[in-house]
């Protein structure tokens, strides 16, 4: 499958970086570094912009060495863009550390996934069949 793509950046195009990798590196589109402090949050553009096809989604989600090593994540991952959104592809960073974190022009700031998805309808009823879990709920299944 191919998707139209706008870039705006300075940047190459996301791209796999092996060929089973599920998500591509999105980058940072800044005119200068921005630092986050402690706790703080900020809406990161990359000049990307995207056409998907109807049935399609693409999630913004962290890049699993930055939030391991720096403590930085997206904050509403995974981020969703649907297929009729047509702005700028922005990702919300939180810095989760306790040491200000500085963004750089064109670093890897989260990870692109495209995924198929359904939509569904609501059938209303008044009950629902029963399984051996239940109700059980977080925790539940025997995790400890």
């Amino acid at each position: 499958m191919n998707i139209k793509i706008i870039n705006k950046s300075n940047h190459d195009l996301p791209h796999y970086e092996t060929l089973a990798s599920a998500g591509m590196d999105l980058r940072a589109n800044l005119s200068e570094p921005r630092t986050l402090k402690p706790l703080e949050r900020s809406i990161v553009g990359t000049g990307l912009f995207i056409e998907l096809p109807v049935g399609y989604e693409a999630q913004v989600r962290p890049r699993s060495g930055l939030a391991a090593k720096k403590g930085i994540t997206v904050l509403n991952a995974p981020g969703t863009i649907d297929a009729d959104y047509r702005g700028e592809i922005g990702v919300i960073l939180v810095n989760l550390s306790n040491e200000d974190f500085e963004i750089q022009n064109g670093e890897r700031i989260a990870q692109l996934v495209i995924a198929k998805h359904e939509r569904t309808g609501w059938i209303e009823v008044e009950a629902l069949s029963e399984t051996s879990r239940g109700e059980g709920g977080f925790g539940s299944t025997g995790v400890k």
